[in-house]
């Protein structure tokens, strides 16, 4: 099904507007240059009703990302959380994908990007898991890209930037087109930065280690996992990873909100550790899972309900 053609409503710049209609001129700055930043934000069905997951964090790294991008949003934190609720409540969803997005307009054209004017939308619709229900468990085949991340002096890596993802998009084709599901990309110097759309994080002799934050985004899944580390006395070392620690590492995986926890089974024909999900990475993968739908309350502040 087309994502343009479809039953539902769509927030706006503040309204709420049929689905079909929600519609941007061919000439829009951020269709041409890719300035622009959005989030990816997820209600899942709780005993409450249909609740966002870690609503409040979302929005602030999209204010951020405006910030970073110098793009002035006309609307406060409050009336983005309302529209991200009202997105999912008025399309009757249970579970929802939640896409906001900061784009310029066509008020003109060129590097300048001067006088242009703020837009911002909200859309949520129902998306199946990023992977296959299988693949949480058995985990997934990564390769090493041949694409580099960001260097921190080429773009801005600490906002979710439209445009970043041109690198991902490139990485994750290639991991595809060579039989794998996932890609891994390595910063300009050599080390491991993150997947395509989502840090990793490795366990070794008992500890937890995952890539400090340089190049790759401050992912609100993995601060989810830092937070669990800590509350279940995990070690925890945020540094610099070569490719090859991973091959070696007793277990692997990807968080982010699309990919969830995802167990990685096998990097660059490596198999890792046992092969598939190790017991830590289903230990923080079953807590993720009780907190976002509602079975932890002593994480119920994570949690935003809709109805």
């Amino acid at each position: 099904m087309s994502m343009a053609d479809r039953d539902g409503l769509i927030w706006l710049d503040g309204e709420m507007v049929p689905w079909r209609d929600a519609k941007t001129h061919v000439l829009t700055h951020t269709l041409h240059y890719g300035l622009g930043c959005f989030e990816g934000v997820r209600a899942y069905s709780t005993p409450e009703g249909a609740a966002i997951f870690r609503l409040q964090d979302h929005t602030d790294r999209l204010f951020r990302s405006a910030h970073i991008l110098n793009m002035k949003m006309p609307f406060s934190k409050e009336q983005l959380n309302e529209a991200q609720r009202i997105a999912v409540h008025e399309n009757g969803l249970d579970e929802a994908y939640i896409r906001p997005m900061v784009f310029l307009g066509s008020e003109g054209m060129g590097l300048r990007a001067d006088n242009l004017k703020v837009h911002v939308m909200v859309a949520a619709w129902s998306w199946p898991s990023y992977m296959s229900p299988e693949a949480k468990e058995l985990g997934i085949k990564v390769r090493t890209s041949s694409y580099t991340r960001h260097h921190v002096n080429i773009t801005m890596c600490k906002a979710k930037a439209n445009g970043n993802y041109i690198n991902s998009m490139l990485a994750l084709n290639e991991a595809i087109a060579s039989g794998c599901e996932e890609a891994l990309l390595l910063d300009n110097e050599g080390y491991v930065a993150e997947g395509s759309g989502e840090n990793i994080f490795i366990m070794r002799d008992g500890v937890l280690h995952t890539p400090e934050l340089t190049s790759c985004l401050e992912g609100i899944t993995r601060q989810t996992i830092l937070d669990f580390a800590e509350e279940l006395k995990i070690p925890v070392k945020e540094r610099r990873i070569t490719r090859d620690e991973i091959y070696i590492a007793d277990e692997a995986f990807f968080t982010g909100t699309a990919a969830e926890v995802l167990p990685i089974r096998e990097l660059d024909g490596r198999t890792i550790g046992a092969g598939k999900r190790g017991p830590v990475t289903e230990k923080l993968q079953t807590m993720y899972f009780d907190a976002v739908k509602g079975k932890l309350p002593e994480r119920s502040s994570w949690l935003t309900t809709v109805g």
